[in-house]
């Protein structure tokens, strides 16, 4: 052999070593994506499990406070009533028992140390008129935490540039 072949040679057997290492670290990258995954999905899970809690007990304050079942409560707001009209006479009762409700649960974050005593202050400051606001909206079908959504179908033309 002569010295040409023997750096052809150098260069294939580093070449093959080197793709080797590779591929083993990019599965070990893939392994670690895939454990990552889990976790994250692990951790969505917890958290819609603590909302959907959350939501359910909301929902029991306002059904008791009210004294209507949740369905018909759900049926009217779809309806385009507000909580405000649903509860009638008894809507600073529930407003008094929702400010509570809420004052309970910032309390609990800032005992668990997700939450600062500072930013508790301010979110309880103007926790009564947010709720007496919400309290007062009128909701119904499509309406959520972003407001309605726009209506499908074809979108406008554009038009012409000058």
């Amino acid at each position: 052999m002569n010295m040409s072949s023997k750096k052809r040679m150098a260069a294939v057997a580093l070449t093959v070593a080197a793709l080797s290492l590779g591929s083993i670290g990019v599965a070990s990258a893939d392994h670690k994506g895939a454990a990552k995954s889990a976790s994250h999905d692990a951790k969505r899970a917890a958290h819609k499990a603590a909302h959907d809690s959350q939501h359910a007990a909301k929902e029991a304050v306002v059904v008791a406070t009210i004294g209507v079942d949740a369905a018909t409560i759900k049926t009217r707001l779809a309806a385009g009533e507000s909580l405000a009209t649903i509860a009638g006479a008894k809507k600073d009762a529930l407003i008094a028992a929702l400010v509570a409700f809420r004052t309970k649960n910032i309390d609990e974050r800032v005992a668990a140390g997700t939450m600062t005593p500072a930013q508790a202050t301010a979110k309880k400051a103007n926790l009564t008129a947010h709720v007496t606001e919400r309290v007062n909206a009128v909701g119904g079908k499509g309406m959520g935490h972003k407001g309605p959504k726009p209506p499908k179908g074809p979108k406008p033309p554009k038009a012409p540039r000058p």
